[in-house]
């Protein structure tokens, strides 16, 4: 049985400031458990559970916990099973084989950056920046969006004009104003800027894009979601 503290901070972790302050984070349903039992089970804490779900690494800590505890600690309007306390800065074993690089500037809505992460997982990118002002990756809507790709993919935060600047890599910018996509061979490696829902790639970003892109408009719509272009961008990419 979960004690009234043990509710209470698991259920503290889904906001940021008590993430950074304890090192975790919550992942939630039997999808995301299941990659991170897989690919980061060292980095996981404990799994709760119900009793008609099955862990799969039987070493991992557990508890089987009842599905009105299971509601208590959750943050799902419809909890799914499982819930694991996972240690923040788990590294994901990527390979460093010329698989891209894509660069997120100031991407706030996190169904947006979980959308993002999952297809870039899905065309094969292993190493995403994110500008500091980009939502945080912990956040239990950006995992779920993410359905487990969070942990296939390596993801920081940095200062992202300081690393475009010191970085040899072509660099393309989705703009509006840029070569149409179409006409454009993609080199070995690339970096892929994707910029803020409303804002585009800021400007001092913008000065640093050695290919600046644009995805062709036909129709009146004003702009593009941005996981949208994100998955038409690395299209192109992989076709290339």
């Amino acid at each position: 049985m979960l004690s009234t503290n043990k509710i209470k901070f698991i259920k503290s972790l889904q906001q940021k400031k008590y993430r950074i302050e304890n090192g975790l984070f919550v992942a939630e349903g039997e999808k995301i458990v299941n990659e991170a039992l897989t690919f980061v089970p060292e980095s996981i804490v404990c799994v709760y559970h119900t009793s008609d779900y099955h862990v799969s690494k039987h070493e991992t800590n557990q508890e089987i916990i009842s599905d009105k505890e299971l509601s208590r600690i959750s943050g799902l309007k419809s909890p799914n099973k499982c819930l694991a306390l996972i240690r923040t800065g788990f590294q994901p074993k990527v390979s460093d084989n010329n698989t891209g690089t894509l660069v997120l500037d100031g991407i706030q809505d996190p169904g947006n950056l979980g959308t993002i992460i999952r297809t870039a997982d899905w065309f094969g990118i292993k190493k995403i920046i994110c500008s500091e002002d980009t939502v945080d990756f912990y956040n239990s809507k950006v995992l779920q969006a993410t359905m487990g790709s969070i942990f296939h993919v390596e993801i920081a935060y940095t200062n992202i004009k300081e690393f475009l600047s010191a970085s040899d890599n072509n660099i393309y910018g989705a703009v509006l104003d840029g070569k149409n996509l179409k006409e454009n061979i993609f080199e070995d490696d690339p970096i892929i800027v994707i910029g803020n829902e409303s804002k585009g790639i800021s400007p001092e970003v913008k000065n640093l894009l050695t290919h600046p892109i644009t995805i062709k408009k036909n129709g009146l719509a004003e702009s593009l979601n941005a996981g949208v272009a994100t998955g038409i961008i690395l299209s192109h990419w992989r076709v290339k």
